[in-house]
């Protein structure tokens, strides 16, 4: 008969947000980084930092075999173990590590807090009120791909500032995009059309930029070009392809190119619909970054965050994380960005 361990509890967790010392972890989790140390005794073993849509933990596999040894940092590997601690934090004391052979992307990225369908149904309906015959046609000629769309559709928004989670981009583009629509309202003089057409192509680029069916990482198109270049390629083809008139394809264009302004590499804004663009898209990413920030607190039961953000301070929770916040959105963007 084999003798279970004291203290060690036969529930296992999924999710590393569920843990308890003691408890057993089975898991499909990222490999963040790896540390192969010798311990007093000469032993060796690995150290390790894992995570999932739902935080990071440190662990640690003692003798590890030379097939452990070997998984990649930056690849999804299947652990078993338990939960120890080790001065005072939660670690994971791992028994068997291996490539994962098959994983759920939002696992380990999370997903927004509606049907993807219903989001898809709403991006489609403002892309359906564009009233413009050329834009329209920019549009069509984009997102009528299907291919293109449904990986636009499942893409996380960037690689580690806002709308970390499985059809983050989707979610962001329709916020943005709603925004800008409701802002044509208030500011007289804006070329609505145009706004919105910008606003629901301005991050296109990132389909092409990012590659996150195991975590979220740069292509190598996407480290030499970025993301703003790569979309206005796509968004040029289809212009060129489209009945839109010179000067209304080269604002629409300068809007994609300002969107980040000059402090992150871009041009500046020299329209009204490309201010509005560039400041709309950074209100939806800082604001989306606050509610991750806040919503990890969340799940620590702290009515506060520390100030190791980029925000630099204490911030407070309030509405932000008891009132239904995604808990699975990433880390805040920087503000100097």
């Amino acid at each position: 008969m084999t003798r279970r361990r004291t203290g060690v509890s036969d529930v296992k967790a999924r999710f590393l947000n569920e843990v308890t010392e003691g408890m057993r972890l089975e898991a499909s989790l990222m490999l963040r980084s790896k540390e192969l140390r010798i311990a007093r005794n000469g032993d060796p073993y690995l150290w390790l930092e894992v995570s999932d849509r739902t935080g990071s933990m440190q662990a640690v596999m003692f003798r590890p075999s030379t097939d452990a040894a070997s998984i990649p940092v930056g690849t999804v590997a299947h652990i078993e173990g338990t939960v120890t601690s080790y001065r005072g934090r939660r670690r994971v004391s791992v028994e068997r590590l291996s490539a994962a052979e098959r994983w759920d992307p939002a696992d380990l990225l999370g997903e927004g807090n509606r049907p993807a369908e219903e989001a898809l149904a709403e991006f489609r309906s403002l892309a359906a009120s564009v009233r413009d015959r050329g834009l329209r046609s920019v549009l069509r000629r984009v997102f009528g791909d299907e291919v293109f769309l449904r990986r636009f559709s499942e893409c996380p928004a960037s690689q580690g500032q806002h709308h970390v989670i499985v059809a983050g981009l989707l979610e962001h583009t329709i916020s943005v995009a709603s925004l800008c629509d409701s802002a044509c309202v208030r500011y007289h003089g804006m070329d609505r059309d145009l706004l919105l057409t910008a606003a629901l192509l301005h991050d296109v680029g990132r389909v092409d930029e990012l590659a996150y069916s195991a975590g979220v990482s740069r292509t190598d198109e996407g480290r030499l070009l970025g993301h703003v270049t790569l979309g206005l390629r796509r968004i040029h083809d289809a212009a060129g392809r489209s009945p839109l008139d010179d000067g209304r394809r080269a604002r629409l264009e300068h809007a994609i190119a300002a969107h980040h302004g000059e402090a992150a590499g871009g041009v500046a804004a020299r329209t009204a619909e490309a201010l509005l663009l560039q400041q709309i898209d950074r209100l939806d990413t800082v604001a989306d970054g606050f509610s991750g920030v806040v919503a990890a607190a969340a799940r620590a039961d702290e009515s506060w965050t520390d100030a190791a953000n980029p925000f630099g301070r204490e911030l407070m929770l309030g509405g932000m994380a008891g009132d239904g916040a995604d808990p699975h959105t990433g880390l805040v963007v920087p503000l100097s960005a």
